[in-house]
């Protein structure tokens, strides 16, 4: 995609004309043909005056970035070139830096672009104010919304695969920095016939498909759904799948955003579960069934779905099934109960989940705005942001469209009313004469619609409240017996005989001339639409509901609270929705989006001049054009304009030193621009026609350019000297640079000559030093040497006679020492690795070195093992003084010795400080925890075990339960006495404790346990450290214990177990326990 070009002004490299007040000529044609060049040239905004026209250009295009968004901050209007970014800006900085209140009206047809309008402008808005913890969570709660409302309130229709199916106004409240506090959302016919039944080519709301497509398993059977679409009645199969939507990644961005907003997981779950019982109100199907009396009354044909539906609900399924079967009038004392045949019934399930959603969706839109509502009461500031849907004229036209073009020409109103007001304003602002415009008011239309004698909504509301046969026909025949004269108003069945004729009118249809164009009205669903009946028995049932969100939706079902007044109709409620928004807007400054759809295929790059210029008709393009250059087409401050085209003129060129206005008259004089062509106002130039603005800007080109030859050619002649300049500094630089070079060179040359001929020279001197020192060296050896030979000649004779008489003894000496010589330094090299564990030892060479090999080897394994020694730690030596002691206690006397030697002692095996189910326990003990182990405690009754929790400190035993952490015995170490246990391969094991202690009461103790032989030894090192005696460990296969008052005798036998490698003990009698050990 190519880089757009950045503009520094409106003006600037215009691509057709970025402000169409300047438009000429002005016509409908011109106003087509300058959208179409601009968006072939990706520009798809445009003003008219401070209105923003936006073409849908269906693709993403590179003008949104921050970069962007940074480049519109704070820049006036017209600096830059046509954006969403700059309106934002200037609505944003009217509220922040005047005071005013602002509301943004987002208009257009279905696909034209409405809510990414709503969007950018809520990221802007978002992107420039504050920052801070607070303010951020603010600004994502708001723009969190937006997923959850299109979510419920958007479908894919045949012009748009997101289409906003209600219309929605949005407060954002702001404090007196500028910074977000919080919002209010308004929402506005919701469009809930597409509940029940959608046009082909499009999607019922987006949420169910989600839900569907996006929802766990679990969710599902849940909510008791299937994620096939086919198995309900109320979604389009046709078109499901949208291309390039992923309904299930949708569902989860909705959960999250509902997160984000404040909603409950409980709420959800509700919000949910309601959505499934409206799915599910669509398989409730009818069949007739005939009474004793004659009356025809509908039965549900299958009532698993029934059945369903209040399962999730909590409704009584008898109340709902005669809810759905006969209908309750009451007037004044008396009830009437009618049955309800097949089509009454269907039509009461469709008004019931038409209702249900609609209620929903007004619950939703109330829980977000206390979400995200402000939390202070201080006073705030306000801009409104409005997304509604824009005029619409289709081929069939119903009740919808009528409200819809009601509300668009009340818009169109109070367009006209405010641009009107705001050019007068600035006119008076600016003391320019202020000139009436002649404009077309649509006031006439609007009260043909709204008047509260004759209006078409009264004349409605009164057919709907008549007594007797009300239908479709008879509201017309009342619309042609009042409306019949009304010059904007045409029927064929009407008063006026220049209709009557007329084949494009049918019998059937009234038409409205509005001020875009005439819209011709089917009458047909007119009555019922305008109703929205819901009998009160499904009410009454929804209100009965046992789930809570259900129940609120329904508030009229209360018995309690009975109301027989009929419930305002559907026009009545959108009539003074209208008047409270046009009240609204009225209190605040507006600024306007005209969206533009170029074609109906939702394709880039095509631009369908026809559908364009019917939106051009029904947006009222040409006559805001009109309205806003009636007077003066172009106006610009002072400054600006003079900084613009000053180099016209050489008293203002290149500066103008007086006031900027000064300078403007005298650059006008001085151009010869005819006086009537233009005013001064306190602070603006305006200019009257655009051909004016369009000589001044071609003047301007043809200066620039001018402007740009004589800087060109100033350039080249400074930049030729200043080469010039350079090469003749260069060359004085290389000259010099050279003969410094040349001379050190010569230099290098003479001082290496001088080096060689030194060399040579110092050679040849230290050569012939060197033979005279070797001749004197060489006589000095000889003398030397014949001494020695004298002088050994001479000891030699002296001592002859002593040799030979200890000559054997000196030979054996030495022999002997050559060879422990010799010995020593083969052990050196034959010494084993430094483990202690390592038994090699070099064989002895020779017999008589046999005791110094074993001292030898003795004093390397003494040496070694120290060696291995040092690198314990503290808490390893622990270890190995228990493991040596544990050796020193059991080896060769228990079997279950050897399988202990590879296991650590680790002590305490349960974690008693993490754990918090023995805190009660780690708080009753203050002493240090040698070992916690769960231990098989004995019963001394009947030898049958039960786990204790076996707990060992510096100066007692402690037993505890092993479910609730209390401790049930505690026993000093001074009255342990023994420790009993037999040599085989088992863990029982048995404390003795001293006669006649409070501890011994109940007798000794024997258990069972895994790590016998750590828990015997750390009791053993403890007794010792504590007592300063050696506590005594019996290892016999019988021995006693004191159980009570009786002496047991316990003996440890051989045998086959079922539980199979598990000993097993049991009680024989009142002296003998055995245990069976495998």
């Amino acid at each position: 995609m190519a880089k757009m070009e950045v503009k520094t002004s409106l003006l600037d490299n215009m691509i057709g004309v970025g402000d169409m007040v300047l438009l000429e000529p002005l016509n409908e044609e011109t106003v087509i043909n300058n959208l179409k060049k601009r968006f072939d040239h990706n520009e798809i905004y445009t003003y008219i005056g401070s209105v923003v026209i936006s073409v849908n250009p269906y693709r993403s295009l590179p003008i949104y970035s921050p970069e962007k968004v940074e480049d519109y901050r704070n820049r006036n209007f017209y600096e830059l070139s046509p954006h969403i970014f700059a309106l934002s800006d200037e609505a944003y900085r009217s509220l922040r830096d005047q005071d005013k209140d602002q509301c943004i009206l987002i208009t257009g047809e279905s696909g034209a672009g409405k809510t990414e309008a709503s969007k950018l402008v809520m990221s802007y808005v978002a992107a420039v104010c504050g920052k801070g913890a607070e303010v951020n969570q603010v600004k994502e709660q708001l723009l969190q919304s937006n997923p959850v409302l299109e979510a419920f309130g958007n479908a894919k229709t045949v012009r748009n695969d997101n289409s906003s199916r209600f219309g929605k106004y949005m407060d954002i409240e702001f404090d007196f920095k500028g910074d977000p506090l919080g919002g209010v959302i308004s929402n506005y016919l919701l469009e809930k016939s597409r509940v029940v039944k959608q046009p082909r080519g499009e999607r019922n709301f987006h949420v169910f498909y989600q839900l569907l497509s996006g929802a766990s398993e679990e969710l599902l059977n849940k909510l008791k759904l299937e994620r096939d679409f086919s198995r309900y009645n109320y979604l389009s199969l046709d078109s499901a799948k949208v291309n390039g939507v992923d309904d299930a990644a949708n569902f989860r961005t909705v959960r999250n955003a509902m997160q984000i907003v404040g909603f409950m997981d409980h709420e959800v779950e509700s919000v949910l579960e309601v959505v499934a019982a409206v799915l599910k109100l669509g398989n409730i199907e009818f069949k007739p069934e005939s009474r004793v009396n004659g009356l025809d009354e509908s039965k549900i044909k299958d009532k698993n779905e029934l059945k369903e539906i209040c399962e999730l609900t909590g409704i009584d399924q008898s109340v709902l099934e005669r809810a759905f079967s006969f209908r309750t009038v009451e007037a004044k004392q008396e009830k009437v109960s009618t049955t309800l045949n097949v089509a009454q019934a269907y039509y009461a399930r469709d008004a019931l989940a038409k209702n249900l959603y609609s209620r929903l969706f007004s619950w939703l839109v109330n829980r977000i705005n206390e979400s995200i509502k402000a939390q202070t009461k201080v006073r705030k500031k306000v801009m409104g942001v409005l997304d509604i849907y824009g005029f619409e004229i289709f081929e069939d036209n119903s009740f919808e469209q009528f409200i819809i073009n009601y509300c668009n020409e009340k818009l169109q109103q109070i367009f006209i009313e405010l641009t009107l007001k705001e050019e007068q304003e600035e006119y008076i602002r600016e003391d320019i004469e202020w000139t009436h415009i002649e404009y077309f008011n649509n006031a006439i239309i609007c009260d043909l619609i709204e008047n509260n004698t004759n209006g078409i909504l009264a004349m409605l509301d009164e057919e709907c409240l008549r007594p007797g046969t009300v239908t479709d026909e008879t509201f017309l025949e009342k619309l042609n017996q009042v409306c019949a004269t009304h010059q904007h108003f045409e029927s064929r069945m009407s008063k006026c005989s220049r209709f009557l004729n007329d084949t494009s009118l049918p019998h059937s249809c009234f038409r409205i001339q509005h001020y875009a164009g005439k819209v011709l009205y089917q009458v047909e669903g007119f009555v019922d639409k305008n109703n929205d009946l819901l009998y009160r028995d499904l009410s009454q049932a929804m209100w009965k509901a046992g789930h809570a969100l259900i129940k609120s939706l329904f508030p009229e079902g209360n018995p309690a609270k009975i109301n027989l007044k009929r419930p305002p109709t559907a026009g009545s409620q959108f009539k003074a929705s209208v008047a409270t928004l046009m009240k609204n807007l009225q209190t605040k400054n507006p600024n306007y989006i005209r969206c533009i759809k170029p074609n109906d295929k939702k394709a880039a790059h095509i631009f369908n001049e026809g559908l364009v210029c019917h939106q051009v008709r029904y947006l009222g393009l040409l006559e805001n054009v009109r309205v806003r250059r009636a007077g003066y087409a172009f106006r610009q401050a002072y400054e600006p304009c003079l900084e613009r085209y000053k180099m016209l003129c050489k008293q203002t060129w290149p500066h103008w030193k007086g006031p900027a206005r000064a300078g403007v008259e005298v650059l006008f004089n001085e151009l010869e621009i005819p006086v009537e062509e233009y005013s001064f106002g306190r602070s603006k130039i305006f200019i009257r026609n655009p051909r004016t603005l369009f000589k001044l800007e071609d003047l301007r080109k043809q200066r620039l350019e001018d402007l740009a030859t004589l800087i060109q050619k100033i350039y080249r002649g400074w930049k030729c000297r200043t080469h010039f300049l350079l090469m003749r500094k260069s060359q004085i630089v290389i000259a010099a640079w050279y003969r410094r070079y040349a001379q050190q060179k010569r230099y290098q040359q003479i001082k290496s000559s001088t080096l060689v001929i030194q060399s040579y020279i110092r050679g040849w001197k230290a050569r012939k030093i060197l033979r005279e020192l070797k001749h004197q060296k060489r006589c000095e050896e000889a003398a030397t040497t014949i001494a020695a030979y004298w002088h050994g000649t001479q000891v030699r004779r002296e001592y002859r006679k002593f040799f030979r008489a200890n000559a054997g003894k000196k030979i054996y000496e030495f022999t002997l020492q050559r060879i422990v010589q010799k010995y020593f330094l083969e052990m050196k090299n034959k010494v084993p690795s430094l483990s202690p564990i390592d038994k090699n030892w070099p064989s002895r060479p020779y017999l008589f070195l046999d005791s110094t090999h074993k001292e030898l080897k003795r004093i390397f394994h003494l040496w070694r093992c120290k060696k291995y020694r040092d690198q314990f730690t503290d808490q390893q030596k622990l270890i190995y003084e228990e493991k040596l002691e544990a050796s020193e206690l059991f080896k060769d006397k228990k079997a279950l010795y050897p399988s202990s030697v590879g296991q650590p002692f680790q002590g305490p095996y349960l974690e008693i400080n993490k754990n918090p189910k023995y805190k009660k326990l780690k708080d009753a003990i203050e002493e240090k925890i040698i070992i916690a182990e769960v231990v098989n405690k004995i019963n001394r009754a009947n030898g049958k075990s039960t786990s204790r929790i076996f707990l060992l400190t510096n100066n007692n035993l402690l037993l505890a339960d092993q479910k609730s952490g209390q401790i049930k015995s505690e026993v000093p170490l001074v009255d342990v006495t023994k420790v009993s246990m037999s040599s085989q391969n088992d863990g029982f094991f048995a404390v003795h404790l001293k006669e006649g202690s409070e501890a011994a009461s109940k007798g000794d103790f024997l258990f069972s346990s895994d790590h016998l032989i750590e828990m015997a030894t750390k009791l053993y090192r403890t007794t010792l450290s504590q007592t300063r005696q050696k506590l005594n460990i019996e290892i016999s296969d019988e021995f006693l214990v004191q159980f009570r008052q009786d002496k047991v005798c316990v003996k440890f036998i051989q045998g086959n177990q079922k539980n199979g490698s598990v000993p097993t003990c049991k009680r024989k009698n009142n002296r003998l326990l055995e245990v069976a050990v495998p």
